[in-house]
């Protein structure tokens, strides 16, 4: 019989087929479910290269800032107030879109700016160049920030999905796939077994065939025997009544 877990099926030749095309399509979704990790873990590591890099590039663009701000602060005294003012609305927004890595919606965050540009006059009366800058190097710290925003929900949306495939790839392969496999010798060795008790079956047939008709030519000899020994013809002795016998016609 065979050993481990097993499907609860009857075994025959139809269930046998199932078993095999349901074998054939685990086979086939491990493997794509293996190429779709694959493809997932490729782009995991690009996208952890990438949120290294920017990372690493974001302290220093920080600092450029804070020196920015500081420059800006000495030059053009303090223009928190003015910035507050003229905040209306905000003129960075975030666009969101969609990405497909292998069947998975990755979101990516863009950065554009709408609008025209309200602080243009601050710092008009001193430090005109020095806000500029600080503005430009705070714009860069923005654009900067939403791109390693992207990468780690990018990041953190493929960490999820691989951990979910990997299990879809280890439950199939360690699992449903083993359990058809030993269903398929299930029913092989039982049909096989099926088939030597018939093959016993008929050999024993056959032999109790064979020692009948033994017994029944060994009575015919000794009977045959007897008559010629009594001088009676096989002819002459009583018909059986089963054998068939074609009567003449009888005309009225």
């Amino acid at each position: 019989m065979g050993t481990g877990d097993k499907v609860n099926v009857f075994p025959s030749r139809m269930i046998l087929t199932v078993m095999k095309l349901r074998l054939k399509g685990a086979q086939k979704g491990h493997s794509l479910l293996k190429k779709k990790s694959d493809a997932l873990t490729l782009k995991f590591r690009a996208t952890l290269k990438k949120i290294i890099e920017n990372k690493t590039v974001m302290g220093d663009v920080m600092k450029t800032v804070y020196f920015s701000l500081a420059e800006a602060a000495y030059a053009a005294g303090d223009i928190t107030q003015t910035v507050i003012q003229n905040a209306d609305k905000a003129q960075n927004r975030i666009k969101f879109t969609k990405d497909n890595v292998a069947g998975v919606q990755l979101t990516n965050f863009t950065m554009h700016t709408e609008g025209s540009d309200v602080y243009q006059l601050t710092g008009l009366g001193k430090g005109g160049q020095t806000v500029s800058r600080c503005k430009d190097t705070a714009q860069k710290a923005i654009k900067l920030l939403v791109e390693l925003a992207s990468l780690q929900t990018s990041f953190i949306t493929l960490d999820e999905a691989i951990k979910i495939t990997n299990r879809r790839v280890n439950g199939i392969e360690y699992v449903i796939i083993p359990r058809y496999e030993n269903t398929i010798s299930y029913i092989i060795e039982e049909l096989d077994e099926r088939e030597r008790e018939e093959f016993y079956r008929l050999k024993k047939v056959q032999d109790k065939k064979k020692v009948i008709r033994a017994k029944q030519k060994e009575f015919m000899d000794a009977y045959n025997k007897k008559e010629i020994e009594s001088g009676t013809k096989i002819e002459d002795a009583p018909k059986n009544l089963l054998e068939t016998e074609h009567d003449p016609d009888i005309m009225f």
